[in-house]
């Protein structure tokens, strides 16, 4: 088995590949001044961009998570991510509630995608 890691650093790898499986690592937005769906927008395109380093789409994604801080940003989150997802292809999704790293950050996703 082969394992490639993208972009490695030294505390985490921004994915794993092995078996055909990419693991992405948490994203988080760049722009922390922005609201909920900017930010989810902003997060959704930085992993188009590791998925497309990968050789991969998003229609390749079979596995969701995203993290809220606040439950609040759920329908301002949503409009950013049904605007991004292909349907036909949309992936087994969760969606819960936990404090992230930094408290300016409105979301957090990682994705599993195969290729």
């Amino acid at each position: 088995m082969s394992i490639y890691r993208h972009l490695p650093g030294p505390r985490l790898s921004e994915a794993v590949v092995a078996n055909g499986i990419i693991w992405l690592a948490g994203q988080v937005p760049e722009n922390t001044t922005e609201d909920a769906k900017a930010q989810t927008a902003n997060v959704l395109t930085q992993i188009d961009t590791v998925l497309a380093d990968l050789g991969v789409d998003k229609t390749h994604v079979v596995d969701a998570t995203i993290f809220l801080p606040d439950l609040a940003d759920y329908d301002a989150m949503n409009e950013a991510w049904d605007a991004w997802v292909v349907q036909g292809h949309t992936p087994a999704r969760a969606t819960v509630q936990a404090a992230l790293a930094k408290p300016e950050w409105k979301v957090e996703i990682k994705v599993v995608a195969v290729r």
